[in-house]
């Protein structure tokens, strides 16, 4: 398979600690680092979200700023994706970086269950979003926790609601939601090529222990791939991940076994439909 895979980082995320493991990158400068090292490792997206000095979830547009001023500066052309996601704020305060015009921004267009707490996204915050990532140029990447939201993108973009060719990834193995299961999957995989066509692209990724399961199945599927300490915080049961370079690399090693060359920052661009960097 000669198709390049887009691989993407999700370097923090809001819920690990460093007390859950040190590599976790928590300030400004700590994520810009580490989404550097990553960038050299492989990785062409970077999934970002913020902490505010406690080290607490936020949607601090100031510091969405900030921490994409400083990607942009030390990983030139990498595709830059703020989390608009439901752990970090409430309401419209969730869609409050998007005029600082990212390249992407996550867009979760369903309600589902998570470990602790119900995931809200209602219907009339999901058409906000997707109208603000309209109005500021930002291509959404549709996170699908649950067949239902393959669907929904599908009537979002029938409606116009989603700007180009739609960029589905698949999340399984979070707990109480969809888990890491191959038919699901490759059920998942068919859908969306029903519903957008044969060669629409899209991603996977998985959760805790399950992050390297759905890296192979995406690669060898002919998908693209998501890792990152966000997702996931060990090599293996017994031992950490000492980065998140270490992921991406991890990632690459898989794309090596199943032929698949690492998509560049222009191969990625170009397969998202994305403006030049």
């Amino acid at each position: 398979m000669t198709k390049p895979c887009i691989l993407c980082v999700a370097i923090t995320g809001s819920v690990p600690t460093k007390a859950d493991n040190p590599a976790v990158p928590i300030t400004i400068s700590e994520q810009v680092d580490s989404t550097h090292e990553a960038f050299e490792a492989g990785a062409t997206i970077a999934h970002c979200h913020v902490r505010d000095d406690d080290g607490k979830p936020t949607s601090d547009p100031e510091r969405f700023a900030r921490l994409k001023e400083g990607i942009e500066a030390h990983c030139p052309g990498m595709i830059v994706q703020l989390s608009t996601g439901g752990r970090s704020g409430a309401g419209q305060a969730r869609g409050g970086m998007l005029p600082l015009r990212p390249d992407m921004a996550s867009l979760s267009v369903g309600s589902n269950n998570f470990p602790t707490r119900v995931y809200e996204n209602p219907p009339d915050l999901v058409d906000w979003l997707a109208s603000e990532m309209i109005r500021y140029d930002v291509k959404p990447e549709i996170e699908a926790f649950d067949l239902s939201h393959i669907f929904k993108a599908k009537l979002m973009a029938d409606k116009g609601q989603l700007a180009g060719t739609p960029y589905v990834q698949f999340v399984m193995g979070v707990k109480n939601a969809m888990p890491a299961d191959r038919e699901v999957f490759d059920f998942y995989v068919q859908t969306v090529k029903r519903l957008f066509g044969p060669d629409v692209p899209w991603c996977a990724a998985g959760i805790g222990p399950q992050q390297i399961v759905l890296n192979d199945w995406a690669i060898s599927s002919g998908g693209h791939a998501r890792t990152g300490l966000e997702d996931n915080v060990r090599l293996d049961r017994d031992t950490l991940a000492p980065s998140n370079a270490a992921l991406v690399r991890r990632a690459v090693e898989i794309c090596d076994k199943h032929d698949r060359p690492v998509a560049t920052v222009a191969q990625a661009r170009s397969i998202l439909g994305l403006r030049p960097a």
